[in-house]
């Protein structure tokens, strides 16, 4: 598996996510109904998510799985998966928003993927 495609697409998907929850939490406070004291919360998972965007990015040349860079893909199987599990338990309970659905696709797609490459050999090398 190439993991520098994988690698840069989660960057770039974190990134964006942090960028926004960074620059915009009250926006989206307001828009999930949440109230004022939600907003540091907002502004530190954005930069978590950043955080992890440039992780990601600066390790997308390394070779990945199996032993190679296991903190970086353990951290990110972590990351994808119990976020997965969270965004489908809440979907199936009704929230009723469809970008719930959206990132609970996005996610578990990560979770598999990182999975994928977390408990496989990399394969020889160019």
């Amino acid at each position: 598996m190439n993991t520098k495609i994988l690698m840069s697409a989660s960057a770039v998907v974190l990134g964006l996510a942090g960028i926004f929850l960074s620059f915009f939490p009250l926006e989206v406070s307001a828009h999930l109904g949440l109230n004022q004291s939600a907003v540091i919360v907002l502004q530190i998972l954005g930069s978590l998510y950043l955080g992890f965007a440039m992780l990601n990015w600066t390790a997308k040349a390394n070779l990945i799985g199996g032993i190679y860079s296991r903190p970086v893909a353990i951290g990110n199987f972590t990351h994808f998966m119990i976020s997965a599990i969270a965004l489908i338990k809440i979907s199936f309970i009704g929230s009723g928003f469809t970008y719930i659905w959206i990132a609970a696709l996005l996610y578990s797609i990560f979770a598999i993927l990182f999975a994928y490459v977390l408990f496989t050999h990399p394969g020889p090398g160019k």
